[in-house]
């Protein structure tokens, strides 16, 4: 072989062994990146563990604050307000009613006709609230909703009559924080959810809305004025008696319940004839050391409108599921270039992954994970990831769902606690205790809902937990405004006694 030959082979062998250097140490920096990603997520899964013993502590905090809660107000982060609704639906009640719902940009008026409980006649119409009205003259809201309101009453049809010479009845749940005077009156505390009309916080809002349905022509009386966990009680209650309390998980969570009256210290005045009185609990303020609170939770809270408050819910609603996957990804990519050398921009935006995507994600049981692929190209503009990293994104998903059902469950048992059900009692092993659940996280991401009925069984043992029955109850919250009028009803007491 002549020099230049050799030198050639020389010069080349270098190139290849430098080549397999720099794949060595690429590989090297791949895989060390990769196990700092992994490190952060076994991380978060530590400090997201959620073992029985840590539930029992939450369920137990969860029963101490009610105690509080309804011994004084202000004694608890649990507000436990009283409703004033102390007669559930029977199943008995007839008639016609109406009920207005408004809880958004949207609302919806009901006209529902009792009679059978397998046979309730519903109509119903949904109404958007043109911007300006959210943001204007509380008159100007309430004549517009009285006006839409007294449009839908004129398309009664014959079947849907009330008698002659009775005044029309309607159920108003109004899901704003509101100070609660009466079974059908209320001060407005605070607007949420984008509106913010000044001249209305402070305001009887059952009398604003009578004054605007004055003013339109329409003779109607408010017969109750409910949260829309209240409502999903009722309507619960009416299709079941052994309804004996709800929850909301949807965009935010809450929870109500009914009590004993004389378990109330804070309650004032004459006990209710049926002995018992509905407790919304605004839970979603619950708060304990026990909760596992992570980085991502603290970051959350600090970066969001109300920081401090509703922690429980920001562990456990579908508003922020979908982000705290996001604040870990994103923590991922600039600490562990999960997602290449760059921090894809759009990881950078607040909620811009939301709980239905991420429900998407985890229940994708295509073999190569398509529907993450897709999400994440199409949500976050990320392509090209690896079936290694999507499996790690699908985890991720689980993580957090689990932690929410699994502390959603905890929360069920603190109720159970406080009204003595969540043990079998010599003489009641038939007694059922069922709670009524409404919210498109509990209807619609199956692996939460799971998750959460699994750890009830496994929190109550074998025995209790046949006796407890979580189920859904669609549409309660409208359908249970209208309940409230009926048995909240002016002529109730008249049909009673003829």
């Amino acid at each position: 072989m002549g020099k230049v030959a050799v030198a050639a082979a020389v010069v080349g062998a270098a190139a290849v062994s430098a080549a397999a250097v720099l794949v060595v140490r690429h590989r090297m920096r791949n895989s060390g990146k990769w196990a700092k990603a992994m490190d952060i997520l076994r991380e978060f899964e530590d400090k997201c563990g959620t073992p029985i013993s840590k539930l029992r502590q939450v369920a137990d905090a969860m029963t101490v604050e009610m105690h509080a809660g309804l011994a004084s107000d202000g004694g608890s982060k649990l507000k436990m307000l009283i409703s004033y609704v102390d007669n559930l639906p029977t199943g008995d009640e007839t008639g016609v009613f109406y009920a207005l719902d408004l809880g958004g940009t949207n609302f919806r008026v009901l006209r529902v006709k009792l009679g059978e409980v397998e046979n309730v006649k519903k109509e119903f119409q949904e109404v958007s609230i043109p911007p300006n009205l959210m943001i204007g003259k509380c008159e100007d809201l309430f004549d517009f909703i009285a006006g839409e309101l007294a449009k839908f009453v004129a398309t009664e049809g014959e079947d849907m009559q009330i008698p002659a010479g009775t005044q029309r009845e309607l159920g108003f749940t109004f899901s704003f924080p509101v100070k609660q005077s009466s079974i059908a009156g209320g001060t407005l505390v605070r607007w949420t959810k984008g509106f913010n009309i000044e001249d209305a916080v402070g305001q009887d809002i059952v009398e604003e809305l009578t004054k605007a349905m004055e003013r339109v022509g329409l003779d109607m009386r408010v017969s109750a004025l409910v949260n829309d966990t209240v409502g999903t009680l009722a309507g619960g209650r009416y299709s079941d008696p052994d309804v004996i309390a709800a929850v909301i998980l949807g965009t935010g969570t809450n929870a109500a319940y009914v009590e004993r009256a004389n378990a109330i210290p804070k309650w004032q005045g004459l006990l209710p004839k049926s002995g018992e009185m509905v407790i919304n609990m605004e839970w979603g303020n619950f708060r304990s050391s026990h909760l596992p609170l992570t980085e991502y939770d603290e970051s959350l809270d600090n970066d969001s409108l109300n920081p401090g408050e509703q922690i429980y819910e920001k562990m456990i609603s579908g508003m922020y599921l979908g982000e705290v996957v996001r604040r870990v990804l994103l923590k991922m990519a600039e600490e562990a270039e999960f997602f290449g050398d760059t921090v894809p921009s759009k990881l950078e935006k607040p909620f811009i992954l939301r709980t239905p995507d991420m429900s998407a994600m985890h229940h994708d049981s295509t073999p190569d994970l398509k529907v993450v692929a897709t999400k994440l190209k199409d949500i976050l503009e990320i392509s090209n990831t690896s079936l290694k990293m999507r499996k790690v994104i699908v985890e991720l998903c689980e993580i957090v769902a689990t932690r929410g059902a699994r502390l959603s469950a905890a929360g069920i048992l603190g109720i159970l606690k406080k009204t003595g059900r969540d043990t079998v009692k010599k003489g009641e092993e038939d007694q059922k205790s069922v709670i009524a659940m409404d919210g498109g996280l509990f209807e619609h991401y199956t692996k939460f809902r799971n998750s959460m009925q699994n750890t009830m069984n496994e929190l109550l043992g074998e025995e209790a937990s046949r006796n407890i029955i979580i189920k859904l109850s669609n549409d309660g919250s409208g359908l249970g405004a209208a309940l409230l009028a009926a048995s909240h009803s002016q002529y109730r007491e008249y049909s009673e006694s003829t």
